[in-house]
């Protein structure tokens, strides 16, 4: 297990290296750049823009500009912002909490109804409530993140008044029920198309486990229906969705940063917008890094949780 521990972060490491390479080429080949926000406001003169391009190192050779970036990230200095001079650290912290918020309520939510819909989707194949489910999940696989907060905004805030239109609390109160209110709106738009994938892998995971020999021969000793499926097929139908949790991590990363910004939603993921139109490399970089970090996690606890729950692939050491 050791050996498989060491060979997964070497590959990360490998891996974040090569995201961080392409990420800073993109961001800085791309038309545009921070000069041209100092520029719009048609106060600067050309010195003045020559001294900042200076002071901002941006007039050196990219792979200079890349080399000097990365030896100060692996420094612990991810740099300032362009827009405040805070620390790009201090800024991603004081945003990942929102993120991290929505993610795990979201995940935790369309997990739980997921693999509901698919454990009764495929216990009741073909039934009334199975063509309802596979139905409903199409419809939510199809709808768009971000046209989906709108409507929920238009009906449940300005329509019926029920939930908030945005933000995380209310000025003055920020109470934990204020921000379960708040959390509300959010939470459901991100779980939709979660909870549309968790039931369909559930369904298909648990009519594979369904159909195997081992099931039919506990049926043949006379074992309760409730208790095969509860210890038999539901335990076995739960390794692939380890993995699906895992590698599922970039898909919420990229619905929340739609979902926070239709809700205005003080998170990573608006940050990341707001940073790329302000042409701030540090902050987008740091972002982008950090996400990096997170998704590679995510892949690697789930190799981590599948070992645990199958104690034979811990033993063989893949």
């Amino acid at each position: 297990m050791s050996g498989f521990l060491l060979q997964r972060l070497m590959q990360a490491l490998l891996l974040l290296l090569i995201v961080s390479m392409i990420g800073f080429a993109i961001l800085h080949l791309a038309p545009g750049g921070p000069l041209s926000q100092f520029a719009a406001g048609g106060e600067m003169t050309q010195e003045d823009l020559d001294r900042i391009t200076e002071q901002l190192g941006l007039n050196r050779p990219l792979p200079v500009q890349y080399a000097e970036w990365l030896w100060r990230m692996l420094s612990g200095d991810w740099g300032r912002s362009y827009r405040d001079q805070q620390p790009v650290l201090h800024i991603i912290g004081g945003h990942i909490g929102p993120t991290l918020e929505l993610m795990l309520s979201s995940t935790l939510l369309a997990m739980l109804i997921g693999a509901w819909i698919g454990i009764i989707g495929a216990v009741k194949r073909y039934s009334l409530f199975d063509g309802i489910a596979t139905i409903g999940t199409m419809i939510a696989l199809s709808i768009p993140t971000f046209w989906f907060g709108l409507v929920v905004i238009y009906v449940f805030s300005v329509g019926l008044g029920w939930l908030p239109s945005g933000n995380r609390f209310t000025i003055g109160d920020g109470s934990f029920l204020n921000r379960l209110h708040h959390l509300i709106g959010p939470c459901i738009v991100l779980a939709l198309v979660s909870t549309a994938v968790w039931s369909r892998y559930m369904r298909s995971s648990m009519l594979d486990v369904i159909n195997q020999d081992f099931v039919r021969t506990a049926r043949a000793k006379g074992v309760p229906e409730r208790q095969i499926l509860m210890k038999h097929v539901l335990r076995n139908a739960l390794l692939p969705m380890i993995t699906i949790t895992g590698l599922h991590v970039p898909s919420l990363l990229s619905g929340a940063l739609v979902t926070e910004t239709v809700f205005t939603w003080p998170g990573m993921g608006r940050l990341f917008l707001d940073s790329i139109s302000y042409r701030d490399y540090p902050v987008v970089m740091g972002i982008l890094m950090f996400t990096a970090v997170m998704v590679l996690l995510g892949s690697l606890l789930a190799d981590l949780l599948y070992g645990v729950a199958d104690p034979r692939i811990a033993r063989s050491g893949r």
